[in-house]
């Protein structure tokens, strides 16, 4: 996982892509005055090394049923098993993120379900036989903030100043 320099036309690309993935390259082309080519062969260079990871439709899991967005922090009875953990935990189609962490608990997930029962059933029959020592969950009300990592210049990456962070 390396960091990768980036110049100022491969900002502008990320940070107009970002907000819309299916801008088409043509406008973005325009605003950044180039060709159309040079954007798609830009596009393509950032896709190859690995900075930009696709694109995708965005389902809404409320309009399609799952009215219950749960965290749920996963203590094992060994740690060392988080791997296989991890992967039986791929076969659960609820869980739509999961993370090793550090601190409190070995892994951390994200759940969609259709309602508390639903939640509930998966806890119980899906991750408790993966050899949880216990778990610990936290329903999200609603997700106030959901977006990109900001693309930044190493210019504004120099611009902090001791001082903004104390």
């Amino acid at each position: 996982m390396g960091h990768h320099q980036l110049d100022a036309l491969d900002e502008q690309i990320l940070k107009m892509i970002a907000n819309n993935a299916r801008i088409p390259f043509l406008e973005v082309a325009r605003e950044c005055k180039v060709s159309g080519a040079a954007i798609h062969q830009r596009v393509q260079k950032l896709t190859n090394l690995g900075i930009l990871k696709g694109s995708a439709y965005i389902l809404d899991p409320e309009k399609i049923g799952y009215e219950t967005c749960a965290y749920i922090g996963i203590y094992l009875h060994d740690p060392s098993t988080y791997q296989k953990a991890a992967d039986e935990m791929r076969k659960i189609p609820e869980i739509v993120e999961c993370h090793f962490t550090t601190g409190k608990y070995d892994m951390f997930v994200k759940i969609y379900a259709k309602n508390n029962h639903h939640l509930m059933s998966v806890i119980h029959n899906k991750l408790q036989p993966l050899g949880l020592a216990r778990t610990e969950t936290l329903i999200s009300f609603n997700e106030y903030i959901k977006r990109q990592v900001p693309v930044c210049t190493d210019d504004e990456e120099d611009d902090i100043v001791v001082s903004d962070l104390v």
